[in-house]
């Protein structure tokens, strides 16, 4: 009698279940929410939308783009300008490997593919010693220092690293002004170099990415106003604007008025104007 309860209850609890499994057949309540849920996507997925644009430059010790940063950030507004310095030897790889736009270059370069806007010359400068004889020079003529020992800035590591070694007095390096500036490595002295080959400056980017926005910042940097023509910004057709409201309201028209007298001949004449005759 005992058993066959048993198998009563046993038989009721089962009811309760599809077809009459046990509970380890029901499926776990993670994996069921795992299976209602709908699969859920990235952002980038839903959206679909690119990446908003971004112009990128660079540019090599000694140019200073603090002033093209500032008119691009006043002109235009929706696209982020953003710079950084490279190297000599990476000046032209930066554009070919796509890290910049736009690259401002010291010549001579391999063109290439490339275009170039040479923008302007840079004083050379001779770097010594502290306590070299130049030191009591403002200017110093290069056929005046052929007893002296150069050394190449490149195979120094660059123009630091070669102006550290001018430091030890081991010898004299050829340094654009303005890169002498920016490094400005304690105990060495620079003077004005004469007769010595100048080196120039100039903006390159790949020929065949010119658009709209490389142009407008090419204009910025040579000098181009706001409101210029060849500006692609000052191309842009501006909105008309709607015709301000008559608040005049209808012209009316004044009804004739029958003239009742024939015209004077004498109106309008100063007095004497008319002329006397026998009357």
């Amino acid at each position: 009698m005992a058993g066959f309860m048993d198998w009563e209850f046993a038989e009721v609890m089962l009811q309760g279940y599809p077809g009459g499994r046990y509970c380890e057949d029901v499926p776990a309540d993670n994996e069921s929410l795992q299976n209602a849920a709908p699969a859920e996507s990235s952002p980038s997925d839903a959206t679909g939308q690119e990446a908003p644009r971004v112009l990128r430059f660079a540019y090599v010790a000694g140019v200073t783009p603090g002033k093209w940063i500032r008119r691009w950030e006043e002109r235009v507004l929706d696209i982020p300008l953003e710079s950084f310095m490279a190297d000599d030897g990476a000046q032209v790889s930066v554009l070919t490997d796509g890290s910049a736009d736009l690259s401002f270059v010291r010549l001579p370069i391999d063109r290439g593919d490339l275009n170039v806007i040479p923008l302007y010359e840079e004083q050379p400068v001779v770097v010594a010693p502290k306590g070299h004889e130049i030191s009591v020079f403002e200017e110093v003529a290069l056929e005046d220092l052929a007893a002296e020992t150069f050394l190449d800035v490149a195979e120094m590591g660059g123009p630091e690293a070669a102006m550290q070694v001018v430091a030890s007095g081991a010898g004299l390096v050829i340094l654009p002004m303005s890169v002498a500036r920016h490094f400005n490595v304690k105990d060495t002295v620079a003077r004005r170099l004469t007769g010595a080959p100048v080196t120039e400056i100039a903006l390159a980017w790949p020929a065949d990415s010119t658009d709209e926005i490389i142009e407008e910042f090419i204009g910025i940097v040579r000098g181009r106003t706001a409101a210029s023509s060849r500006q692609p910004s000052a191309q842009q057709e501006k909105p008309k604007k709607e015709p301000k409201p008559d608040r005049r309201g209808p012209a009316v028209k004044k009804p004739k008025v029958a003239q009742r007298y024939a015209p004077n001949p004498d109106k309008g004449r100063g007095k004497g104007s008319r002329k006397k005759g026998k009357r």
